[in-house]
């Protein structure tokens, strides 16, 4: 019977609902149309994130804000913002943008003009609005991606021209640059510079130009950091915290003593101490040694591994983007995601000086977390509008070398004509 079916089959005769396996319209697969894999970790990077806020927060909730559970509550409002923002910018085709770019990056700098005429100090820096619910600066590392992207696909190979290539760059860099650095806010300054620099590089600009800039940011980046106290004394007590970790920073020490206490598999969600104990700020900045200390070096070497997982899928998203714009916007989010969380752990243990990055979907806190939804939500867009079914090698470092050498003539820049004829 079985031999039979076969036959029928492969001769194209009728099924037993009399229908012609070679008349019949075939029925192609449902798919999604968006990238899987990093839907998973998205959503498993915020699912884990609420958990830790609701175990990191209650205590400094209540001692701040006179309730248990406020922070977790603002934190869910705003994801549930987040998530709208997210799917919303999945069906916005990321083409529009190229209209949007320059009102969104004039709306961010209007937003950190008006930061330092408010002047609303929490812990020591002026950074945000509406009685510290809104961060500008968390906004213009989205922003800076966005112009960027859509500012040097338009250039093309115009970016060999120093007049047209490094000059306007620094410019927009340094006009975002100087009005965060005066709240002061060092990590963001530094995130902005990264992102400009690396979207440069992979936009085609000269290597000697790429030089250039990052000699330029590195004597800017030391001027200010040695000009301002407390620039000078995080390198102080990064310095002493490498000789010897018992004279690193407070906050550093409260965080190395939570890993200590977690071991390899923790203390379990909601049993640490540190965090009761004088751990700055647990909710926010430290909430990667709340993690350590609740699950380990297990948990803790997890979530290092879904942020590498997101920053994979965010480079493949760009390896198969439809055009040389989706390239660099996938490319520049993905590695601005990888790099905050990267500098938020590092920091904790002591490998880079103190910095205030949050931990994207994980940190308390709006700005960060409704960006970071923005972010995946661009990325989303980015791979169902793709047209390239390549299949992926699985390096990112891989991923970056075609991402500036896919096409030898004008690498990223050039833009690839889709299926539809459309070019971006």
């Amino acid at each position: 019977m079985f031999q039979t079916f076969s036959d029928a089959t492969v001769k194209g005769d009728k099924s037993p609902q009399g229908e012609s396996s070679r008349g019949a319209p075939r029925r192609r697969p449902v798919q999604l149309g968006i990238d899987v894999p990093m839907l998973l970790v998205s959503a498993t990077l915020v699912i884990f994130g609420i958990l830790m806020v609701y175990s990191a927060s209650w205590d400094y909730s209540l001692a701040i804000y006179d309730s248990p559970t406020y922070i977790f509550t603002r934190q869910l409002l705003w994801l549930g913002l987040g998530l709208g923002v997210a799917v919303g910018l999945t069906f916005l085709d990321y083409h529009f943008w190229r209209k949007l770019a320059v009102p969104a990056i004039l709306v961010t700098i209007l937003l950190l003009i008006t930061v330092l005429f408010v002047s609303d100090i929490r812990h020591g820096a002026v950074r945000t609005l509406f009685g510290g619910s809104f961060q500008p600066s968390e906004l213009a590392k989205l922003t800076t991606v966005i112009y960027l992207a859509v500012w040097l696909y338009a250039k093309g190979d115009d970016l060999s021209d120093i007049s047209l290539g490094l000059v306007p760059l620094a410019a927009i860099l340094g006009i975002l640059g100087g009005l965060i650095i005066v709240q002061p806010d060092l990590s963001a300054v530094i995130t902005i510079f990264f992102l400009g620099g690396t979207l440069f590089f992979l936009a085609g600009g000269d290597l000697r130009q790429i030089g250039l800039l990052i000699l330029m940011a590195a004597l800017v980046g030391w001027v200010v950091v040695f000009v301002n106290p407390t620039g000078v004394e995080r390198i102080e007590s990064y310095l002493a915290g490498l000789r010897d970790p018992t004279q690193a920073s407070y906050h550093v020490r409260r965080s190395l003593e939570a890993f200590v206490k977690g071991g390899w598999f923790g203390v379990g969600i909601g049993n640490a101490q540190t965090k009761l104990t004088g751990l700055p700020v647990p909710p926010t900045d430290s909430i990667f040694a709340v993690v350590g200390e609740e699950t380990g070096v297990f948990g803790a070497t997890t979530l290092v591994g879904l942020y590498g997982i997101l920053l994979w899928r965010g480079l493949g998203i760009a390896r198969r983007a439809p055009d040389g714009l989706g390239t660099l916007l996938a490319a520049g989010l993905s590695l601005w995601l990888a790099m905050e969380a990267f500098v938020n752990m590092a920091v904790m243990i002591n490998l880079l000086p103190f910095a205030g990055n949050a931990l994207p979907f994980i940190s308390a806190g709006g700005s960060n977390l409704l960006v970071s939804f923005a972010a995946v939500g661009l990325l989303m867009n980015i791979s169902r509008l793709s047209v390239n079914n390549q299949e992926e090698d699985g390096r990112p470092f891989g991923a970056v070398v075609n991402l500036r050498w896919r096409n030898r003539r004008r690498r990223v820049s050039g833009a690839r004509r889709s299926a539809s004829g459309r070019t971006g």
